[in-house]
Parts: C-alpha cells; sequence; structure tokens
C-alpha cells in the first residue's frame, strides 16, 4: 500500500532566549499572544534533502509498524546534525483549514476541500472493509 507522505512542517522559534530549549507546549501551539511574543511560527521545514528524505523514509517505516490507520501525524525532533528522535504518533490530528496538517497538505498541493474528500474516502473504506 502506498503511503503519501506530507513535507515535513516546523514550529519556528524566533525569540528564544539563549540556552532555552524550544518545547511546543499547549501554550506554544494555541495562545496567538505568546505565539506573537515570541515569535512563534510554523512553515515547511528547511531541510537538507538527504535529511528530508532519511525523515519521509522513517515515518512510512513507524506509520507502518504502529498499524497506522488513514491519516495520522508523527512528530520528530531533529538534532542540528539531522539526527531525528521519533516522539509520538497522533492518529487523529486537528484538521481544520489553518492548522498544521491542512497547510502541510496545501503546500504538497492538496486543497483543503481535497484532503478531507481524502479522509472521508479513508474512513469510508475503512468501514467497508
Amino acid at each position: 500500500k502506498r503511503l503519501l507522505v506530507l513535507p515535513p512542517w516546523e514550529l519556528f522559534f524566533e525569540n528564544t532566549a539563549p540556552g532555552a530549549v524550544a518545547i511546543a507546549t499547549e501554550r506554544v501551539k494555541h495562545n496567538l499572544a505568546y505565539q506573537k511574543k515570541h515569535g512563534i511560527t510554523e512553515g515547511v521545514a528547511e531541510l537538507d534533502p538527504l535529511v528530508r528524505s532519511r525523515l519521509m523514509s522513517m515515518a512510512k517505516r513507524i506509520y507502518r509498524n504502529l498499524s497506522l490507520d488513514g491519516y495520522a501525524r508523527l512528530d520528530f525532533r531533529l538534532r542540528a546534525d539531522g539526527t531525528a528522535f521519533f516522539i509520538e504518533a497522533n492518529p487523529n490530528p486537528e484538521i481544520a483549514r489553518k492548522e498544521e496538517f491542512a497547510q502541510s497538505a496545501l503546500k504538497a498541493g492538496i486543497k483543503y476541500e481535497r484532503l478531507i474528500d481524502m479522509i472521508l474516502k479513508l474512513g469510508v473504506r475503512r468501514g467497508t472493509m
């Protein structure tokens, strides 16, 4: 079964204090005032092509090994040298138009309406198995 892997997405911490660890807490993810104050934005991860390829291959292996079904978001932490550490799998990520899952799909050329249609078809297909 062919898996579609969306472009890796990243949180950017522009105003993090020197030596502070950038962690995606509830405030970081959902508090707009906090994001603005600390310069927290998101977008396509700026990765070396080899690191990107390894990360996407790793995501496919983890998805299959965890027996995930349908759509999911896999979270990683990357060292500066490109070493990836798998943090968690989210088998039901937020799919609102402005959230990272839908934004990553848009960067891959998948408009929001098509993304929702794809997710619905995955559910229907699973229900008929």
